[in-house]
């Protein structure tokens, strides 16, 4: 399989400028991390950078590279997912969920590995247990899912829309756009759009997630604009995955001085490439799992 080597990574981060990608916050390797945020260890120095066009050039350069290397050579990957989201102004509690995921592959224009995603619920304990499957292309495009806690006793194993009121309940997206292939999707796709919305601010250092180096940048549009997410986004690209393993994001202020409230938060943590995961590991008849 191909690779983006060392340098060559460090160049495009150098360059980095950002948008926004999909992750949370983790300094644990367990479901019984603390619910805090991550303590990022910076250099003293900003990572410097070119004068490009727009600050988002550069960025935008990045996540379709990233894409590319994602698609060429990341199969499939186990790891925890730490997110935190904003649900009708009101921001909820941190949720951890142990994840599996297979990757699409295409051959011919044809899809020879359907897009996977197993999901289990650690934290908090309302919603342990809950345990979630999809795969493109199979059972009529749903999502099989039962609940978790004092409820997973009472409501059997339901299939259910994922884009639809009862799967969606709770959450910003759907199942199907889970996975850190679908983040460089939505960094290209927003980086796009507030490319065109003008100017923001970009700024860029080397750091440390919980242990793991990288790059972390912070992206503020500093005029609120009905087309614009958020305020201010703070990504994590890891270095040794070279991949974003973190996203940020935070509204206005509501008055001057007052602090950013957060939108939505995602972190991807004890990430393990290319682990093999079977088709069983995506069949709720798997005796390991409680559908």
């Amino acid at each position: 399989m191909k690779r983006l080597d060392r340098r060559r990574w460090l160049q495009f981060g150098f360059a980095l400028g950002t948008s926004a990608i999909v992750s949370n916050s983790l300094q644990a390797q367990s479901p019984d991390a603390s619910n805090q945020e991550p303590a990022y260890r910076l250099s003293r120095a900003d990572v410097a950078g070119r004068d490009p066009a727009h600050p988002l050039d550069p960025a935008l350069r990045m996540a379709h590279e990233t894409l590319h290397y994602i698609r060429e050579n990341i199969v499939d990957y186990t790891g925890i997912v730490i997110k935190r989201e904003q649900i009708d102004g009101r921001v909820g509690d941190h949720e951890f969920m142990g994840i599996k995921v297979r990757n699409r592959k295409v051959e011919n224009g044809v899809i020879r590995t359907p897009f996977s995603v197993y999901t289990t619920f650690l934290k908090p304990s309302e919603m342990k247990g809950r345990e979630a499957i999809y795969v493109e292309n199979q059972n009529d495009g749903k999502v099989v899912a039962h609940e978790g806690g004092m409820k997973g006793r009472f409501i059997p194993t339901v299939e259910l829309d994922p884009n639809g009121m009862i799967a969606m309940r709770g959450q910003r997206y759907p199942i199907t756009e889970l996975g850190i292939e679908n983040l460089c999707v939505k960094l290209i796709e927003r980086g796009e759009r507030d490319r065109k919305s003008g100017d923001c601010v970009v700024e860029q250092k080397m750091g440390k997630l919980g242990d793991r180096p990288g790059l972390l940048i912070t992206v503020l549009h500093p005029v609120q604009k009905p087309e614009l997410d958020f305020h201010r986004a703070e990504i994590f690209i890891d270095e040794g995955l070279r991949v974003p393993v973190r996203y940020a994001a935070y509204d206005w202020p509501k008055k001057t001085g007052c602090e950013c409230q957060v939108i939505e938060e995602y972190t991807y943590q004890n990430l393990k490439i290319n682990v093999g995961l079977k088709d069983s590991d995506f069949d709720r008849t798997n005796p390991k799992y409680n559908f």
